[in-house]
């Protein structure tokens, strides 16, 4: 049997990472889902809080069993990376409550581009034709899935623009600070989850209460909805910990361009699960263009000039005729 390559094993552990979070994602969606709309939990960012504090244990047992080794991160990258992730929480709801349907997923859709700017202004990365048209095609096909009505108002788009930037930001951060600190997914997690819970638990229910005019003490809890709360929780500790490990192995724009599969996946699922009636024509042209638009850019992006940073250094001959006259001017000084 012939030795697996690690460029084997690299794409075998790229794949299961990608289906970890596939996986988690839909599944956190769909029980979400139910939550909010069967049993009328809708306080969504207490329940992100929950979700962190649920995280915040895991990482706690993962440190006491000596899975998660000692690690630093400044607190100064620590208050940056929880402004960028809370806001893009909370501008994420209020958006949602701001706008319509058609221009919140327009909004999500253009975190792409946004992701995009970051990685070429601050990592200096360069696309190439192929790529940037691969991305374009994602766009149109999750657009014609998703998008709808579309109508815009002044403080929607303020909640739209707050919850892009601040969501692109806080992906771009998190391969940032592994990168920079040396910092695995579970110590990454270890640091900022605790930080998240804490606020989140604090501004979250004030949030939802000015939200949802319901107040989450006030919630008539009953053992269905709380086992649904454990089961959203319990599937968080997975979409926190994927979310980070596909970031650092990869960037923030071919998770947010890879992820989008996750859209089409919560779409068929949701027409299984909570009916048929969106399933039309231009909703499955739009399934359809979206998935060769990620086939395309998968193939694309891993090809040499695909996406690669920008290299500054000046070219080798023009280097050589530097050195050469360096070297003359060496020899001058020596005589």
């Amino acid at each position: 049997m012939a030795p697996v390559s690690k460029a084997d094993k690299k794409a075998a552990v790229d794949a299961a990472a990608w289906m970890f979070n596939v996986v988690t994602s839909v599944g956190i969606i769909i029980v979400n889902k139910a939550l909010m709309a069967t049993y009328g939990y809708s306080f969504a960012t207490t329940l992100t809080g929950l979700h962190f504090a649920t995280t915040t244990l895991m990482t706690i047992v993962l440190r006491c069993l000596g899975y998660i080794q000692p690690s630093h991160l400044p607190f100064t990258e620590l208050l940056r990376f929880i402004l960028f992730a809370n806001f893009s929480i909370v501008g994420m709801n209020v958006s949602l409550m701001w706008n319509s349907v058609g221009f919140y997923q327009i909004a999500k859709l253009s975190m792409i581009p946004v992701s995009c700017l970051l990685e070429m202004v601050f990592d200096k990365i360069r696309y190439s034709r192929d790529t940037k048209l691969s991305i374009g095609l994602v766009l149109v096909g999750v657009g014609v899935c998703t998008v709808t009505d579309v109508s815009v108002n002044t403080k929607g788009f303020v909640a739209a623009f707050v919850a892009v930037w601040s969501t692109a930001l806080q992906q771009y951060y998190v391969h940032y600070l592994q990168r920079k600190y040396s910092l695995n997914s579970f110590n990454l997690l270890g640091h900022t989850a605790p930080a998240q819970a804490a606020t989140l638990l604090v501004v979250g229910p004030f949030l939802d209460y000015w939200l949802t005019e319901k107040r989450v003490d006030m919630y008539d809890y009953n053992l269905v909805s709380v086992l649904f709360i454990t089961l959203s929780c319990t599937i968080a500790i997975g979409t926190n910990l994927s979310q980070f490990i596909c970031i650092g192995r990869f960037t923030a724009v071919s998770f947010q361009v890879l992820g989008h599969m996750k859209t089409i996946l919560v779409l068929i699922m949701g027409f299984f699960f909570f009916g048929r009636e969106g399933l039309n024509l231009h909703v499955v042209v739009g399934m359809i263009i979206a998935v060769l638009g990620m086939i395309w850019y998968g193939n694309a992006s891993s090809k040499p000039g695909g996406k690669e940073r920008r290299n500054y250094s000046l070219p080798t001959t023009r280097q050589q005729k530097l050195g050469a006259a360096s070297d003359s001017d060496d020899n001058e000084d020596k005589a």
